[in-house]
């Protein structure tokens, strides 16, 4: 099963919308979400504070600007 990092933090509205797009897209495409709080982990802190919200799926990282349906469809039809 293909694995979706999904980098975030409490209290982000945006962080929010993301996680509800990622839970729609796994009715279509099978995928195991592995949430991460940036706020847990000094560096990816320092990454992403003003990226987030963050998906990772394989080597491709789609920030806040870039997180559509359209483009993680993309990318997750990609690695089949």
């Amino acid at each position: 099963m293909k694995k979706v990092q999904f980098f975030t933090k409490e209290n982000c509205l945006l962080c929010d919308e993301a996680e509800a797009l990622l839970e729609a897209m796994q009715a279509v495409y099978p995928f195991s979400i592995e949430k991460i709080d940036i706020y847990e982990d000094d560096a990816l802190l320092e990454k992403y504070q003003i990226e987030i919200p963050v998906v990772k799926i394989g080597e491709i990282e789609l920030n806040s600007t870039q997180l559509t349906f359209e483009n993680m469809e993309a990318i997750l039809l990609e690695m089949k």
